[in-house]
């Protein structure tokens, strides 16, 4: 007897695999936007998550930033519903304004929305439909934004209860997938919009593939997971260090003597339990607290999110909240 198309087996062996640890009579929420990634994602869920006893639902975000989102919300679920998913679940959501932007803003309202959800069913896992291009779209936006290691590293497969298990699946693939299955998704219009850093990251891809070929994305996917692999130890060192490091003031000598890959993660670390906003903070907030230590002359403090003030003082580095004018 055949097997499932080779779309649909590759989508499903993925999910099969980020279920395994699931204790039987769990609940499992799938993400589904509508569009192709989600939707095999959650088709996939619907045949394997029964498979291993688990329960299996959806969930789907309208962020209402565009006319129709309402009813797409409501395919979403009709879908669900013929895929024998319970529960399934529409959040509305109101985005913002800010200096963030509309992509990290409306992210923001998504996140909080599926936290939200996962707390109230007691969910034990929420799939996302991240796949290998997404994947090789946020190492080149690292790279375009001088980023570290951390920020290269792309996506986790794990977050928390969060799961991205079509991080080795592609875009065309999930795509083949919902055609095999007659599933008949949602071409999101901000996925077409340059406005977007993420749909220019997405055409500098295609350009980059059909001048050198087509395994650049895979290529990026794989150096994510290198590079996850080294943030993670580097980080398991800067949080030991700050452990011994203990509460401030901190000795200038003590600092010095860390290596500079663990002492810019120390930095960090220190000024987000400083009052510091961890999404404000830069390499150019913590390369000039580094110079505190490593290039000393005399220089006065320097200002970090927050408010705050790091200075050197007397052969320790204090951090302190930046002082109110009256």
């Amino acid at each position: 007897m055949s097997g499932p198309p080779p779309a649909v087996a590759a989508v499903r062996h993925a999910v099969r695999t980020e279920l395994a640890d699931l204790h039987p009579g769990a609940l499992v929420l799938a993400a589904c936007s509508g569009g192709a990634d989600s939707l095999a994602l959650t088709a996939a869920l619907a045949v394997e998550g029964p498979r291993r006893a688990l329960r299996c639902g959806v969930v789907t975000v309208d962020h209402g930033l565009q006319p129709g989102s309402a009813a797409v919300g409501d395919d979403v679920l009709a879908t669900a519903g013929r895929l024998g998913l319970d529960p399934r679940i529409v959040v509305r959501v109101t985005v913002g304004s800010g200096v963030d932007g509309p992509e990290a803003l409306a992210r923001g309202a998504r996140y909080q929305a599926l936290d939200e959800v996962a707390a109230a069913h007691r969910a034990a896992a929420v799939l996302l439909g991240h796949t290998r291009d997404d994947q090789a779209e946020q190492v080149l936006l690292g790279l375009a934004r001088g980023s570290g290691a951390r920020s290269l590293s792309g996506m986790p497969r794990r977050r928390g209860i969060y799961r991205r298990p079509l991080l080795g699946v592609t875009r065309e693939q999930t795509r083949s997938a919902c055609r095999a299955e007659d599933l008949t998704w949602w071409d999101d219009p901000h996925n077409a919009d340059p406005a977007y850093a993420r749909v220019r990251a997405r055409r500098l891809l295609e350009v980059i593939e059909a001048e050198l070929g087509p395994g650049v994305g895979a290529a990026l996917a794989r150096t994510a997971d290198q590079l996850r692999a080294d943030a993670d130890h580097l980080d398991a060192l800067a949080r030991r260090e700050v452990d011994l490091l203990g509460a401030g003031p901190w000795d200038v000598a003590a600092l010095a003597g860390l290596a500079p890959a663990v002492r810019g993660r120390v930095w960090r670390r220190l000024l987000v339990a400083g009052g510091a906003p961890a999404g404000q903070l830069s390499a150019r907030h913590t390369d000039a607290c580094d110079r505190l230590v490593t290039d000393w002359h005399g220089q006065g403090p320097v200002h970090v999110p927050g408010p705050c003030l790091v200075r050197r003082r007397e052969g320790r580095v204090h951090i302190e909240p930046h002082p109110r004018v009256e």
